[in-house]
């Protein structure tokens, strides 16, 4: 029996049960593994024809150390929601907004969620101490940043919606569909997620990296189980991933877009260390500040 902070979360699941078996979540991951990797494919060759891009541009396509790179990165994140709305539909005979929730519903919860993260962000600004605590190098020039900002805005809205639907959608519903314990449908999801977040070159840090990510994805499964939406997951990963790419990235891979980066390397255990241990701390709070949005 589901614990009663969950009982929403059977708007997601019931739609799932149907074709719950372990073997089709399993061919089910497999298909959107492949149509991903085609459809990306045939979005690459599309760059390629349409730009004529030189081989050393396209190999910075999988950094996005530049605007346009990192747009172009961030918008093909997009074969992701085909491909899982596709097979949704075909193996499973869902609709979309039985993975999202009712998009009413969804586009409030997701509404709220922002709204109370962009306040307590402004509230911690607020208080001491004040500035980043660390020099940091400027990057982009600031009417440049501004002049990108919507479009950098809905390009991550896309990143963040095609993890979000995977992990906490197809694969969070179908894992609950099937098995009652949250140990399962929260824990395998988050697992996955955080493995995902693995880069060799960025040596000790990538593991702090992945611990952080397997708590995002916790938090992010606590939100969906207790909203019965996607809308309060994709607010809080919309929110995290705006500051990290658009404020203060670090310098390499993934900072196109940043106003500002900090003067580190992805390796450099001794300084990013402690901005990571910060990071845990400002996700259990925004966290908690999520789960007070969405309190009936």
């Amino acid at each position: 029996m589901r614990d009663a902070p969950y009982s929403a979360h059977e708007r997601l699941v019931a739609p799932a049960r149907p074709t719950a078996g372990l073997g089709r979540l399993v061919i089910g991951l497999a298909l959107i593994g492949a149509l991903t990797f085609a459809l990306g494919s045939l979005y690459r060759v599309a760059l390629a024809a349409l730009f004529r891009l030189e081989p050393g541009l396209r190999v910075d396509l999988t950094r996005g150390a530049t605007p346009g790179s990192l747009l172009l990165l961030l918008f093909g994140f997009g074969a992701i929601i085909a491909a899982v709305l596709l097979v949704a539909r075909w193996l499973h005979g869902r609709a979309p907004s039985s993975l999202t929730g009712p998009p009413g519903l969804t586009l409030r919860q997701f509404g709220r969620v922002l709204g109370f993260l962009i306040l307590l962000h402004i509230a911690l600004a607020l208080l001491p101490p004040y500035g980043p605590g660390e020099p940091v190098v400027p990057n982009l020039d600031p009417a440049l940043w501004f002049a990108l900002l919507p479009l950098s805005l809905v390009a991550i809205l896309v990143q963040t919606s095609s993890e979000e639907l995977l992990f906490r959608g197809y694969l969070q519903q179908g894992l609950a569909a099937r098995f009652s314990a949250p140990l399962v449908w929260m824990g395998l999801p988050a697992l996955l997620f955080g493995l995902g977040h693995y880069q060799a070159a960025a040596g000790a840090t990538t593991w702090i990296a992945i611990s952080w990510a397997v708590c995002f994805g916790l938090a992010a499964s606590d939100l969906t189980a207790r909203a019965g939406t996607l809308g309060p997951a994709i607010a809080m990963h919309l929110f995290n991933n705006a500051g990290a790419m658009l404020l203060v990235a670090v310098k390499g891979p993934m900072s196109g877009l940043a106003l500002a980066t900090l003067p580190y390397a992805t390796d450099d255990i001794e300084h990013l260390g402690s901005w990571m241990l910060l990071d845990f701390a400002i996700l259990a709070v925004s966290w908690l500040v999520a789960r007070l949005a969405i309190r009936r």
